[in-house]
């Protein structure tokens, strides 16, 4: 399994709430963040994956928020591939800060091509399928 570093956010003033606390609304979107640099490191950016064809839309997230952030605080985000099939992914997300466990989440994600129809990764794309499996958690 190839290792992946860690994606780095640092918190910005603005995704700050009243209470200078970061908002909840800005963990997706820097699970977002850490997605994109997550596949890049990988090799398989979202341009090189739309400039052959398939795209990889959010079916679901499920987020559990452990403890606050502030500005200027830096995340750590550690993704991880815990589960792979045919046509669905589902990556993991752990949130650190200050090595303390602050935020863990997943996101479910579909294959499809550019007019909206189901991809079957490893019959398409085995190259990218394989580079995926590679990563599931609980292989060694």
């Amino acid at each position: 399994m190839k290792e992946i570093k860690p994606y780095e956010h640092k918190v910005n003033y603005y995704e700050t709430d009243k209470m200078g606390i970061t908002h909840h609304s800005n963990y997706v979107r820097i699970m977002e963040e850490a997605r994109v640099d997550y596949l890049d490191k990988l090799g398989w950016s979202f341009i090189k994956l739309e400039e052959q064809g398939v795209a990889s839309p959010v079916m679901s997230i499920e987020c559990n928020f452990k403890k606050s952030t502030t500005f200027p605080d830096i995340i750590q985000v550690y993704v991880s591939v815990q589960k792979l099939t045919a046509v669905k992914l589902t990556l993991g997300y752990e949130f650190k800060c200050n090595d303390q466990v602050v935020f863990t989440a997943t996101s479910l994600h579909c294959f499809l091509d550019l007019k909206g129809a189901p991809v079957i990764l490893e019959k398409r794309f085995p190259e990218f399928y394989n580079d995926l499996k590679s990563m599931l958690k609980d292989e060694s």
